[in-house]
């Protein structure tokens, strides 16, 4: 499945949303020929990208972000923070003076389920957890070379560009995290646009309830979508539309909302968005290589060369495997393909 590598220049496997599946990871790493020197998986020819949302969810976050971060601080992989990593900051972070609340991201039912596994995973090991909670300010929200770019959930290029000017760079600060707690803010929009995707509301009165029991008034959208005409050219989400809203005709103000992707443009690589079936392609030039890992799907990855169309010759996972007896989350089995 995946193409030869390029003697020529350094070849990058883009790898998607790990949440705490460390054993399938080295499954993968293991599968396209990484190898642990001095405790650290490298590639002779090959660099690793992490699309961030390596925390939460799963059985071995702590382990995952031990390899994870080990092979960025050796130069065998880089990332991009993924919206985990940043609700993460937010939820440990206390709001400062006169905010009226006590942390930035609020200590509520869902926001206490969504990392409920990470920080029971570091309830022994509270220093390392601080030590990575620093780390994730050193992740970059974004990579852009010449011929690739890579962000966890959305490539929005005049957001990108005003946040260049700004931060002179690609990563936050502390002063960018608590801008951020408004969502109305400049800040806020990075964070939710990057991290999270662009979303439309639901016409009035209709809500969904997703699989994870959330009721939502917004629907997620593609930020590639062609000359779309309807509901259903634009959502992208693991749960579908109502029929009757998905055939509904975008009106000209929600149209006006939507990011284009060009077809010109470089490769661009999302994970976040827990699809299924075999990995291909969105167009020529756009993949996610999110495929739901956590929830016994495949961590996937994209061996990314020099070329300008995606191909799906060049998608590599590893299957996981639910246990006949499932113990989740303590435990693990993947099945490489």
């Amino acid at each position: 499945m995946a193409g030869q590598t390029s003697t020529a220049s350094r070849g990058y496997d883009i790898i998607g949303d790990i949440h705490g599946c460390a054993h399938t990871l080295e499954r993968l790493l293991q599968q396209m020929g990484y190898r642990k020197q001095n405790g650290i998986y490298q590639h002779p020819r090959r660099q690793a990208i992490f699309i961030g949302d390596i925390i939460d969810r799963g059985p071995r976050i702590r382990e995952a972000l031990h390899l994870v971060r080990d092979m960025v601080e050796h130069g065998a992989a880089r990332i991009v923070m993924g919206n985990h990593e940043y609700n993460a900051l937010g939820y440990c972070t206390r709001a400062r003076p006169g905010s009226g609340k006590q942390f930035l991201r609020e200590h509520n039912p869902r926001h206490d389920r969504l990392i409920k596994e990470t920080l029971e995973q570091f309830d022994a090991y509270p220093h390392e957890w601080n030590d990575f909670l620093e780390w994730f300010y050193t992740i970059p929200l974004f990579i852009e070379e010449e011929h690739f770019r890579v962000v966890h959930a959305c490539w929005d290029q005049d957001l990108i560009d005003k946040f260049r000017q700004i931060q002179g760079g690609a990563c936050i600060d502390e002063d960018f995290l608590h801008a951020s707690a408004a969502i109305e803010s400049f800040a806020g929009q990075v964070m939710d646009t990057l991290l999270r995707g662009t979303d439309l509301r639901l016409p009035p009165g209709v809500k969904i309830t997703g699989r994870d029991g959330y009721v939502r008034e917004f629907f997620r959208t593609k930020f590639w979508a062609d000359n779309p005409k309807t509901y259903a050219d634009v959502v992208f989400q693991p749960d579908p539309l109502p029929p009757e809203v998905a055939s509904m005709t975008l009106r000209e103000d929600e149209r006006k909302q939507l990011i284009t992707y060009p077809l010109n443009a470089p490769p661009v690589f999302v994970g976040h968005y827990w699809m299924d079936g075999e990995p291909a392609p969105l167009k020529p030039n756009v993949a996610c290589i999110d495929y739901s890992a956590v929830k016994y799907g495949k961590l996937v990855a994209y061996r990314l060369d020099d070329e300008k169309a995606l191909s799906r010759d060049k998608f590599v996972w590893v299957e996981v495997d639910r246990p006949e007896q499932p113990d989740y989350p303590t435990s693990e089995d993947s099945v490489a393909r």
